[in-house]
């Protein structure tokens, strides 16, 4: 009986902004492609489409792993991307590692600031903010202040507390940070090979209603 291949695939999906992104990587080679696109409302109708035609000409059976932005951001998208790797990753039995999108946007940056700490902030709803701080390693971004909603002025009084603060703008793209996503999650998975799917949650930080 032939012994099935090693999986060497990791892969990516950034769903928390109207743009859809997309990240494969060959663990072996190191060679990646990512795709962008704007999706908008079509995104919920639209995912599953993109995502089997991204991978060609690969197979499911080839990922080894899966890592997916868990929030915060818009509420629907959000919520499909994380209910659609845990999905993935169930039904593939392979792990799963939920990704902030801040910590995303933070690692973007890491070669102007490695070994530093940096803010990164983006709107929330009714004048709030998705804040949170990271220390920038080599491998990831370590958070000091784990993501949460922030008053403007508890946001200011926050980065307040921490000298020679570096401020992170983030990209016009967000869905672009999909190649940061995946090599978080790479260095999670290196460190902590079974990421259990059932782990992985959604982060709104705000009711999309209510609060």
């Amino acid at each position: 009986m032939a012994i099935a291949p090693e999986p060497t695939l990791g892969l990516a999906l950034h769903t928390t902004t109207p743009q859809l992104g997309l990240s494969l990587r060959n663990l072996v080679t190191g060679e990646q492609r990512t795709a962008l696109w704007e999706l908008g409302r079509d995104l919920s109708a639209q995912l599953h489409c993109y995502l089997q035609e991204f991978i060609q000409p690969h197979a499911w059976q080839d990922i080894a792993f899966l890592g997916v932005t868990k929030g915060p951001g818009g509420f629907t998208g959000t919520r499909l991307g994380v209910v659609t790797a845990r999905t993935l990753a169930q039904q593939l039995n392979i792990p799963l590692y939920g990704i902030s999108t801040l910590a995303a946007i933070a690692f973007r940056n890491r070669e102007n600031c490695l070994g530093q700490t940096v803010a990164v902030a983006l709107p929330a709803r009714r004048g709030a903010v998705f804040g949170a701080i990271y220390q920038i390693t080599a491998t990831g971004a370590i958070a000091l202040v784990p993501d949460q909603l922030f008053t403007p002025t508890a946001w200011a009084d926050c980065q307040g507390n921490f000298p020679d603060l570096q401020v992170i703008d983030p990209p016009e793209t967000i869905g672009d940070t999909v190649t940061e996503v995946l090599s978080l999650a790479q260095s999670q998975w290196q460190a902590d090979p079974q990421g259990p799917w059932g782990a992985v949650v959604p982060f709104y930080g705000q009711h999309p209603v209510y609060q």
